[in-house]
């Protein structure tokens, strides 16, 4: 994987939808803008820990914020349309205890979406976040048949309100980018865990895996969590309590 691949969406993207493009170039300049610095290394690991006990059944606005920050337009949308995140339903068919939790990609170590592509368009930064390079995707999907988190979605429609830093393209396939742009940008959280926080349920909680002195890593390393399909062994960014 090229550096100037690996670096497009981490340096937020461009302007107008990939297609749009000139190829190579705005990509060179993209690369050339960062310092060294700043570059994205394997010193840090982003991730999400969601406390399913605290996610208010009902409540959608994490898939609200989410889709606003990135201009997945319309939140009445038909089942073909892209879902960054998603909220799902658990029921214990033995005790009948319901609960609700949010379901986005996992940001996996070992992630299957980037196994099975056959261009390199999805592929996973140092940093662990898990992302799509809109260039060079041709829309096979099947980094969505190998997604065991059903976690990517394809733009079947020609997309509008596109935001600067989430470029997207009908034809494509796309999913969480963990906020890539606020991570590059040093904003320290994502429009999920900040919409969340706003309604007072502090359920999602973003930050830096690979720090000791974190909160996420604190509450890891203190109460129990788990991984979705951890028998997979993918070692996800996304870790849950409370299911």
């Amino acid at each position: 994987m090229s550096i100037n691949r690996r670096q497009f969406l981490g340096l937020g993207g461009a302007a107008v939808a990939a297609t749009a493009l000139a190829p190579g170039l705005r990509l060179i300049e993209l690369a050339q803008a960062r310092s060294p610095e700043e570059a994205v290394t394997s010193l840090h690991r982003w991730g999400l820990l969601i406390d399913a006990s605290k996610c208010a059944d009902g409540c959608t606005s994490c898939v609200d914020a989410c889709h606003d920050e990135n201009g997945v337009t319309g939140h009445n949308r038909p089942a073909t349309d892209a879902q960054w995140i998603r909220k799902v339903t658990l029921k214990d068919k033995q005790t009948g205890h319901v609960q609700s939790l949010p379901l986005m990609c996992q940001h996996c170590e070992h992630p299957p979406c980037v196994d099975v592509c056959p261009t390199g368009a999805s592929f996973k930064r140092a940093d662990g976040i898990v992302l799509v390079d809109k260039h060079i995707c041709i829309g096979c999907r099947y980094c969505m048949m190998a997604c065991p988190y059903k976690a990517r979605s394809f733009i079947h429609e020609v997309t509008t309100g596109q935001k600067a830093h989430a470029p997207r393209g009908k034809g494509t396939v796309e999913s969480c980018t963990l906020c890539v742009h606020k991570v590059d940008r040093g904003d320290g959280s994502t429009a999920c865990a900040d919409a969340c926080k706003k309604e007072g349920h502090q359920a999602i909680l973003f930050g830096d895996l690979k720090d000791p002195g974190s909160e996420i890593s604190k509450r890891l390393g203190s109460q129990p969590s788990t991984q979705l399909r951890a028998d997979l062994k993918l070692n996800t960014g996304v870790r849950y309590q409370g299911i």
